[in-house]
């Protein structure tokens, strides 16, 4: 007798490894969202673009919208740099965000540690108080600046410079907010073993907040980087001048020298790149800790 034998067709390895599955749906609601991010990135690098297209044009061209100058030239650069202005005012730049930026480091850190950890008899109304001043536009306090710099021989200085932004309500807002997530326990340890408050502060708190520290020496750094208003009332020796107000005295009443601006501008953004560099790190290490948290 013939023995039946069942003939079983394989799947070949190309249908195992090409299954035949439906294609999923297109994901209208994503491609949407990144069309969005794409077009909000695209209008937020064009001035960016700009400046640097600006920087590479001729006088008679600035005026001209097209992104690619039709005679790119680099002597923009070669007048600034030869400028010995613009070192001095680089320099003075240089000299005021850094130093605003340690002292708002430790000053506001020092006030929301103590708003945050010491337990006393109208911290929440000093808070209050000082949260309160954000409502108040730089441009009202100008007058009383100027006024007190004036009797106290304080303009044309760094000093009289600086003094406004040795300590910010936001910075104090921020540190107590990260401070409040440091456990009372490590600073009762701390205690134990014989460190003062300011050994606790600055030993085991600041340590712990690193990100929120990161995250306003950037701000400061760059509001103070970018300043113009202040300084520019405060200063009238052109060896005081910072970077945003010497770039403003290219030109006369007659014309503006828009391409020696927009030169200086993209040289001026070097630093800032540099700061971002250096303490991006610790803020997105945070951004992940948190996330661990949560």
């Amino acid at each position: 007798m013939a023995i039946a034998e069942d003939i079983r067709i394989k799947p070949s390895s190309e249908t195992l490894l090409r299954p035949d599955r439906p294609k999923p749906p297109l994901n209208y609601a994503q491609f949407i969202r990144w069309a969005l991010l794409f077009l909000g990135g695209v209008l937020m690098v064009m001035p960016l673009v700009y400046m640097i297209s600006t920087s590479l044009k001729y006088s008679f061209e600035v005026y001209n919208l097209n992104l690619i100058p039709e005679e790119p030239t680099l002597e923009n650069y070669t007048y600034v740099l030869e400028d010995g202005r613009f070192y001095t005012w680089f320099l003075n730049s240089l000299i005021i965000a850094t130093l605003t930026t340690i002292s708002t480091l430790i000053f506001d850190s020092l006030v929301g540690y103590v708003l945050c950890k010491f337990k006393f008899r109208g911290r929440y109304l000093i808070f209050i108080a000082i949260l309160s001043t954000l409502m108040i536009p730089t441009e009202m306090l100008v007058i009383p600046w100027y006024l007190m710099s004036q009797q106290l021989g304080w303009l044309d200085t760094y000093w009289g410079i600086m003094f406004p932004g040795l300590m910010t309500a936001f910075g104090v807002f921020l540190m107590k907010q990260f401070f409040e997530t440091v456990p009372d326990d490590f600073l009762e340890a701390a205690r134990i073993d014989g460190l003062n408050e300011l050994q606790i502060w600055w030993s085991v708190a600041m340590p712990l907040v690193k990100p929120a520290l990161a995250a306003l020496a950037i701000f400061v750094f760059l509001g103070n980087w970018t300043a113009f208003i202040w300084p520019l009332i405060a200063t009238t020796d052109t060896a005081l001048y910072t970077l945003p107000v010497g770039l403003s005295s290219f030109g006369d009443e007659a014309d503006v020298a828009w391409e020696l601006i927009m030169t200086g501008a993209a040289i001026s953004t070097l630093p800032t790149l540099v700061v971002f560099l250096i303490f991006q790190r610790f803020i997105i290490r945070g951004v992940v800790m948190a996330g661990l948290k949560g």
